[in-house]
């Protein structure tokens, strides 16, 4: 009887045969029989059928854990990111956006949007309607003469936003070593070189076409020379600083100095034409106007947009008195439009009302037209204690000190004014003068820290550097209200409203690119120091000084060869190294991309 044959031992197994059934192999071929362990002889397992669409619940708790759903090369980037990104601001953008909208991005990305264009609009409102207020009255308690008022204390108004930005950004990039804190420097310094390029020459261009279209005007010579040269020295030094590649605290400091050369050359050309017989005030240019300007100061104050900005309501701020009808017949006629601007204004000033009570609570503000006894002691109650809730959030000690000392602040106030009017002497105005500095300051620092982490978000949601959106969004957003201001001015104001606004198309930047900077790149090696502060710069930000100097040289040399008026030539001349920059910028982008594909 033939012998059955014996089963293969379970320690070898053939190479060439399926995991599920052998496949019948023809005569004669050979097998190759490969030795396997116990564990590794197990048969490789079956493909894993798609696990179910997990609850809304789970991905929850998953997006607490900071999963972002994401495959591909950037999840790693992003997963880094995420932990890091929220150091940067108060609200974590990448868990809102993957995790609050992950069903529906294009939702998400609205939302943001939305946001950014409501930050704008805050740090903005807050410059113009607190912190302008706070710096005239300033230098009108102190006495300044007008040219060093105009070049310290209203360029710090004006370029508050810019300022601020860079300096939140830059200190993001010295606390934070990872991703956020690299791209958050990128984002300071493309600002102010990306601000300082779009108001010196599509502002300055907008203004010259529009000026020069209106009749001829002509500029000041030795004003818009001082000041276009100093913002060309500034702009060499800052190259040489990029080149090396890091800097110094002392490096940092004799770049900020820079700024105090230049007021005491604007004071002494301001003495020695004032010690002149005909003096008719040449170097009084678009900084010092409105100092000198006099009855006209509280102009200065008030809010750009004025239906959008002065908004908020309260006891303080009155509504115009009703215009009464002549006629029953006319007022059939207007009633139905009246009712309806009324209730417009009501619906718009309650979404105002969220964004404007809280400043108005913690601000102090002795404007005359916006004076309330009631908010002034609220303000001197609460302005400690958000100021401790800011500097120590998690020290209870520190945050009740500032509630004591805001409860004797409140007392004060509450028997040291009056319901009518506000404080009147000079020594009863220069404490709340120097606390609404002090709060809008630190308002402005939390909007700016808080517009500064959402671009960093949005350019890592995007897969766009954060230095091409604070070049180009942040510098826009900033620089906008100069645009408005200038063009109006130049449209309206005659020769003078057209050297202000020249003059303001070039002072500006001057300021914002040596003080921001150089604060922000004074802190950020402080916070190093004795190590020196490696400046997290790219390619926007030399494309950008490249372009600031060609803009520069442009208007230097094409406006004295033609008698310093503005025309067309001045003007789309600049429009066009503007256009130049933004081809530059697009053209790497693309560039960059094609090569990562």
């Amino acid at each position: 009887m033939p012998r059955p044959p014996s089963p293969a031992p379970p320690s070898w197994r053939s190479s060439s045969s399926s995991s599920s059934s052998p496949s019948p192999r023809p005569p004669g071929a050979a097998t190759m029989m490969t030795p396997t362990s116990s564990s590794a002889c197990s048969r490789s397992p079956p493909p894993l059928p798609r696990p179910p669409r997990r609850s809304r619940g789970a991905a929850r708790r998953s997006c607490g854990r900071c999963r972002t759903q994401r495959r591909g090369a950037g999840t790693s980037r992003r997963r880094r990111t995420v932990p890091a990104a929220r150091r940067g601001g108060y609200v974590h953008y990448l868990r809102v956006f993957y995790c609050g909208f992950g069903g529906a991005p294009w939702l998400g990305a609205a939302a943001l949007g939305l946001w950014l264009l409501l930050l704008f609009y805050l740090l903005g409102d807050t410059a113009s309607r607190y912190f302008c207020a706070a710096l005239e009255g300033l230098s009108a308690a102190l006495r300044l003469p007008p040219a060093i008022a105009g070049v310290t204390l209203l360029s710090l108004g004006n370029g508050a936003p810019d300022v601020l930005s860079s300096v939140v950004a830059f200190a993001s990039g010295a606390s934070g070593g990872g991703v956020d804190g690299a791209d958050a420097g990128d984002v300071g310094l493309s600002s102010v070189l990306g601000g300082a390029l779009f108001v010196s020459t599509v502002v300055a261009g907008v203004v010259a076409i529009v000026a020069g279209g209106r009749g001829p005007v002509q500029i000041e010579r030795p004003g818009f020379v001082r000041d276009v040269c100093f913002l060309l020295v500034a702009l060499c030094y800052l190259l040489a600083v990029l080149l090396t590649g890091t800097v110094t605290v002392w490096a940092a400091a004799s770049f900020l100095s820079l700024y105090a050369a230049y007021v005491l050359l604007v004071w002494t050309s301001h003495c020695c034409a004032a010690a002149t017989p005909d003096y008719a005030d040449p170097e009084d240019d678009g900084k010092t106007k409105p100092v000198a300007a006099g009855p006209d100061l509280d102009d200065l104050a008030a809010p750009l947009l004025l239906d959008g900005g002065s908004g908020g309501g309260g006891d303080d701020d009155e509504a115009p008195p009703p215009v009464l009808p002549i006629s029953s017949k006319h007022a059939d006629a207007t009633a139905a439009p009246q009712r309806s601007r009324s209730l417009a204004r009501r619906v718009l000033d309650a979404l105002q009302w969220p964004l404007y009570l809280p400043r108005r609570l913690t601000i102090p503000d002795i404007a005359a037209h916006r004076w309330s006894k009631r908010y002034a002691v609220a303000s001197a109650l609460l302005a400690p204690l958000l100021l401790a809730a800011i500097s120590s959030p998690s020290s209870p000690a520190v945050i009740l000190s500032g509630a004591v000392v805001g409860a004797i602040l409140a007392t004060a106030a509450f028997r040291g004014t009056s319901s009518s009017s506000p404080p009147l002497g000079r020594c009863q105005r220069l404490p709340w003068l120097a606390g609404g500095f002090l709060m809008s300051v630190l308002w402005s620092y939390m909007l700016a820290r808080e517009l500064v982490a959402l671009l960093v978000s949005i350019g890592l949601v995007a897969g766009v550097r954060a230095s091409v959106l604070g070049a180009t969004v942040l510098a826009w957003g900033n620089s906008l209200g100069d645009l408005v201001a200038d063009v109006a001015m130049a449209m309206h104001g005659g020769p003078g409203g057209a050297q202000t606004a020249v003059s303001g198309c070039y002072a500006g930047p001057a300021f914002n690119t040596v003080v921001g900077l150089g604060l922000s790149l004074t802190l950020a090696a402080g916070a190093r120091f004795p190590r020196p502060y490696a400046i997290p710069a790219d390619a926007s930000a030399y494309q950008a000084a490249g372009f600031l100097a060609a803009g520069l040289v442009w208007a230097l040399v094409v406006l004295p060869a033609r008698g310093m008026r503005l025309d067309r030539v001045l003007g789309v001349g600049l429009l066009l190294i503007y256009l130049g920059f933004l081809g530059v910028r697009l053209g790497s982008m693309s560039l960059g991309a094609a090569i990562s594909s």
